[in-house]
């Protein structure tokens, strides 16, 4: 049996499984971690928490910890890192969007 560290029973979510969810009315919790400038610049929704303001503001939010949580970023890397501070901090149902937001534009061309 295989056990990847970064896979906690929540394997990540690809780009255009998360684009087919949305498209189909599916009211998803996303947190992007990217900084404010990104966000702005672009994004596909979802709650905009950069990720190193993310460990002061979990203790702040009241989220269901079973609930999933899709996280996301530019490439992916960033939003991995946040799936692990989230599931140190007890969440449970945490997936990454595997290469980010940059894999998303891929899928508008």
């Amino acid at each position: 049996m295989s056990h990847s560290p970064n896979n906690h029973n929540n394997p990540d979510i690809k780009a255009n499984e998360l684009m087919s969810r949305l498209n189909n009315g599916e009211q998803l919790f996303l947190l992007d971690v990217r900084e404010p400038i990104e966000y702005h610049t672009y994004n596909i929704g979802g709650l905009n928490i950069p990720l190193g303001k993310l460990t002061e503001q979990i203790a702040q939010q009241n989220w269901n910890k079973t609930d999933e949580i899709i996280v996301i970023c530019q490439a992916g890397l960033r939003s991995q890192t946040a799936q692990s501070i989230l599931q140190k901090n007890g969440y449970h149902n945490i997936r990454n969007l595997t290469g980010g937001l940059l894999a998303v534009r891929k899928l508008e061309h």
